[in-house]
């Protein structure tokens, strides 16, 4: 149960990432600065910092939930379930439950990190952190299946698919103009052809 004060700081939380993305789109990232975002989202600059490390971690406010989103998902898996399987159900599941990956952030995401030093290289962080940490959980979980090197491989054919169909599908011509669902569905047909020599499909 969240309390009101959980639900404030998510809304909070919700409007310096609008604030960001609509600065970042119209002045452009680095004409635009924590003070300009924290301005336009009413509250204080020092407050900005309560919630994002830097103007940069505003593009990637999602994160930390989808690592935990793919932890929870290797700690609950089903009797029988392949470390492909969990895998794939975690995409699924994030893709039913946030549009935030085929939307307007993501594709200002990606196509700054495509131009700014800074956003690239938070990106690849952050793509590394998680993929160590899941790698490093699914060993765990499956130890009589993966033993460190195939579960890093695992998980990075993984996150390395999402993050190709993703581009690609963001790229296209009006891309964001169309039904998130069918961009979700898209990503996820190209997710399972991406991993299908991971599920014994040739």
């Amino acid at each position: 149960m969240t309390t009101l004060r959980d639900r404030k700081r998510l809304r909070t939380r919700r409007a310096l990432v609008e604030a960001a993305t609509e600065l970042f789109e119209t002045r452009g990232y680095d004409e635009t600065t924590v003070a300009d975002i924290a301005a336009a989202a009413e509250i204080g600059t020092r407050t900005f910092f309560s919630y994002f490390a830097s103007k940069e971690e505003v593009l990637f406010p999602d994160a930390d939930a989808r690592v935990t989103a793919a932890v929870d998902a290797i700690a609950t898996r089903a009797p029988g379930e392949t470390p492909v399987e969990v895998l794939l159900r975690t995409m699924r599941d994030l893709g039913t439950a946030a549009d935030e990956m085929v939307g307007r952030t993501a594709a200002l995401r990606l196509r700054l990190t495509r131009t700014v030093p800074a956003v690239r290289g938070r990106a690849l962080q952050i793509q590394l952190d998680a993929q160590r940490e899941i790698a490093r959980h699914l060993r765990e979980a499956f130890p009589d299946d993966l033993d460190a090197v195939g579960a890093g491989a695992l998980v990075g054919a993984f996150i390395g698919a999402t993050a190709g169909a993703l581009q690609v599908l963001l790229d296209e011509p009006g891309a964001l103009d169309g039904d998130p669902a069918v961009l979700r569905e898209r990503l996820q047909a190209a997710m399972d052809t991406a991993l299908r020599p991971w599920t014994g499909g040739g």
